[in-house]
């Protein structure tokens, strides 16, 4: 059984320099690498090339990037959340491509199978559709989409054990699964590290060969982004 722990993220994130591309799972502020994030804040890597789902809040995951100005560009597919995204966006300091949710997770689970492209209706007739292949099914024009290529993908998982099988809790799945497996490099940070075996393998939603790195994060936030409660009658 090949152990795949690292100490922390500091070890967990060695060899992600500048310029690189990284995948960050999480969905909104729920089930994001925390730890790994502070990490590449201390580090100051830049140039960076971000694929999320969003970006973080202003002070909070991947915000904490865009504040230090590390990232040069975001993939994404909802960003309304951060004040400091929006800023440098319509500034022009950073290079932003949105994406259909949907066709985001994929490009992402194609890249995780091995899978170089595929074909999809969403975002026809728009931009997002400019300068690609366009063919017909059964009538209904397609775009091509091309996997992503990332250096790096960093994922966040309810529990794992050392040899990298994961288990994911919740909304945090959704973008998490499809990204492990999905670079040249996965780590995983873990808010419960166990022993091989420990896992009922019946509950286990990514198997230890997608990753490389694994590591138990030290705490967990885990901000909501809006609360909403009800006044009292």
């Amino acid at each position: 059984m090949i152990d795949k722990r690292v100490k922390n993220a500091t070890e967990a994130i060695e060899g992600i320099n500048d310029g690189m591309t990284l995948m960050l799972g999480g969905f909104g502020l729920c089930g994001i690498p925390e730890n790994s994030i502070n990490a590449l804040v201390e580090s100051d890597v830049k140039d960076l090339t971000c694929i999320s789902n969003n970006a973080g809040v202003d002070d909070f995951g991947l915000g904490l990037l865009l504040h230090k100005r590390q990232i040069k560009k975001m993939i994404s597919s909802y960003v309304g959340e951060n004040a400091e995204f929006e800023r440098q966006m319509l500034s022009g300091e950073l290079d932003v491509e949105l994406t259909p949710q949907g066709t985001l997770a994929e490009k992402c689970r194609a890249a995780q199978a091995g899978i170089p492209a595929f074909y999809t209706p969403a975002g026809y007739g728009t931009e997002i559709a400019e300068g690609k292949e366009v063919k017909d099914f059964d009538g209904k024009p397609h775009i091509l989409e091309h996997a992503y290529k990332a250096d790096f993908s960093i994922v966040k998982a309810w529990k794992g054990d050392y040899a990298g099988n994961l288990i994911f809790k919740g909304s945090a799945r959704n973008f998490n699964h499809p990204m492990a497996g999905a670079a040249k490099v996965t780590i995983a940070e873990v808010e419960e590290l166990v022993e091989p075996g420990e896992l009922d393998p019946n509950e286990i939603h990514i198997p230890g060969i997608m990753i490389q790195r694994i590591f138990q994060g030290e705490k967990f936030e885990k901000r909501i982004e809006q609360r909403t409660v009800r006044s009292k009658e």
